[in-house]
């Protein structure tokens, strides 16, 4: 007897979007409680108020999805796979023809759709939503692009080096100061503005503007109520600023390095970020990879219940590797490729032996069942 493989992939992928659809919404709503309990420690810090926290946390929800995908096809997947299992569902199927080499491609036919999705929400949904929910919490609590330091933000531009003490919209900025050095890294100009507008192809038009230039005579200083300034600095490159590069799109984050490349500055952590982008997505085929096996267990050898609390963990490992290697690979200068790729590829040597394993011991196992 010969398989139907449309019929049977169409109801494995029922089961598996199912089951998938099901843990990352509980995985969501759980991490929005979290999310929730946090923010609630800044309610009534500026005017941050219950409806800006929910409108943040339900932001943030985008970004989640995205991060926790991997981890809700390998348990979902598993699920679905350990219960066809149980109820011998799954040994009718081999029986029928479905070797491990085909089910490995019908759950890669299915888990193209996962790896479809987890692109389309970390490069478009997830960073505008990301975007969105800093600026309402910047706004609603009056901080700062880049906060983190008392001066407020700093950034290169060529020879020049810019401070905006505040800036609340990407593209008006307060209180700017630019200090403009020569080819020999002298100070050769200093430039006060009260506020700076973007006017566009990269120009800002600076208000209440004090200038000192240093020359051999000595500094000299002008005052304009309007003056030009002409930057490769723009409203996307500061947005930058507000996400962190894990949650940015590959577009931004290769523009954004185009940028620091362009001014010698340290790429790095963008670098694995760009590439982490570009594997992320076909994690999910992997924690695919690393559910099949589980479908070759007999049913006593483990419970349904036990086989998944094992898919959360291994989930939960990938989760921390990836995030391990990401700063273990900037620590140690690995090359961003392989600090983005070791997690993926470490989980899916794991399921290709696991599967050679469970091939070996097929026989064994037919023997003592008989």
């Amino acid at each position: 007897m010969t398989v139907r493989i449309p019929t049977l992939e169409r109801y494995i992928a029922r089961q598996v979007y199912g089951a998938v659809g099901f843990v990352l919404l509980g995985f969501l709503a759980l991490f929005a409680f979290f999310d929730l309990i946090a923010e609630l420690r800044d309610l009534g810090n500026g005017n941050y108020q219950l409806s800006q926290i929910f409108t943040v946390v339900a932001l943030w929800i985008p970004a989640h999805a995205y991060e926790l995908f991997p981890v809700a096809v390998l348990i979902g997947t598993l699920y679905v796979l350990a219960h066809l299992s149980s109820n011998s569902e799954y040994t009718v199927m081999r029986a029928a023809g479905l070797s491990p080499v085909r089910a490995g491609k019908v759950l890669a036919k299915i888990g193209l759709a996962f790896v479809a999705g987890t692109f389309a929400i970390g490069e478009w949904i997830a960073p505008f939503s990301e975007e969105a929910a800093q600026k309402v919490r910047m706004n609603a609590m009056q901080s700062l692009i880049g906060g983190s330091l008392n001066s407020g933000l700093w950034f290169k531009d060529e020879r020049s080096f810019i401070n905006v003490r505040e800036a609340r919209e990407a593209n008006v900025l307060g209180g700017v100061r630019i200090f403009e050095f020569d080819s020999a890294y002298r100070l050769r100009q200093v430039t006060e503005a009260a506020r700076g507008e973007y006017a566009g192809a990269g120009n800002w038009r600076l208000l209440d503007v004090a200038q000192t230039m240093f020359g051999v005579a000595g500094p000299t200083t002008a005052r304009y109520a309007e003056a030009e300034w002409r930057s490769a600095v723009n409203p996307d490159l500061l947005n930058v600023l507000i996400v962190v590069p894990e949650r940015m799109s590959a577009w931004k984050l290769y523009k954004y390095l185009q940028h620091l490349a362009g001014n010698r500055q340290k790429t790095e952590r963008y670098e694995i970020a760009l590439w982490k982008k570009l594997f992320y997505p076909l994690a999910t085929l992997v924690m695919m990879a690393l559910a099949l096996p589980f479908a070759y267990m007999h049913a006593r050898s483990g419970m349904v219940g036990i086989k998944v609390f094992m898919g959360i963990m291994l989930g939960i490992l990938f989760h921390m590797l990836n995030s391990l290697f990401s700063h273990v690979g900037l620590l140690k200068e690995w090359p961003p490729v392989a600090a983005a790729a070791v997690p993926s590829l470490l989980f899916l040597g794991t399921a290709i032996l696991m599967m050679l394993w469970i091939e070996r011991l097929r026989p064994v196992w037919v023997r003592l069942r008989g």
